[in-house]
């Protein structure tokens, strides 16, 4: 698959997602958006560590999966804490469904083309991230923790976002 099917993925991803986040979200919904949005990432980034054909990629997708398991881990705990039970809605099984389709799609690729329809996919897939942060998941968040822990959050994705952008960039990929 080609770097530009992998961002008509993410398009269509951001797309199927788009009306779920329309929606009045529950703090329940928000913590299953939260933890699946961060698995997403994760599986991309264990796909990119051990394909990658690029030390830079490698150590980037590294990072992606042990800052966004510390953000599921933070995440779990307090819903653990205030007996939150995450609710699978439509904008979680969008990401899922997304993640999945990107992870075949990484895995049919190697070399340049691999790293770079990874590296765009993280600049779109950040960037959708912080847009649903912004619009929707700290504003809709009833509950003062979950909304101070996205708040949290939020600066570790808008650096994981610049430095997609930076190795996009390096690799001739989206700006």
């Amino acid at each position: 698959m080609t770097r530009t099917s992998l961002c008509a993925v993410a398009g269509l991803l951001l797309w199927s997602a788009g009306p779920a986040l329309a929606q009045s979200l529950t703090d329940a919904q928000i913590a299953a958006i939260v933890v699946t949005a961060n698995q997403v990432d994760v599986d991309a980034g264990r796909v990119a560590a051990a394909r990658s054909s690029s030390d830079a990629v490698k150590t980037f997708a590294n990072l992606m999966v042990t800052d966004h398991a510390a953000v599921n881990a933070s995440a779990t705990a307090l819903a653990t804490r205030l007996h939150l039970t995450p609710a699978d809605n439509a904008t979680s099984q969008a990401l899922k469904d997304g993640g999945a389709k990107n992870v075949a799609a990484l895995e049919a690729l190697s070399g340049k083309a691999f790293d770079k329809a990874y590296v765009d996919h993280e600049v779109a897939y950040h960037q959708t991230v912080l847009d649903a942060l912004d619009k929707q998941l700290v504003p809709g968040a009833s509950n003062a923790e979950l909304k101070a822990l996205l708040v949290k959050v939020r600066p570790a994705f808008v650096a994981h976002l610049e430095h997609a952008k930076h190795l996009a960039a390096e690799l001739g990929g989206t700006r």
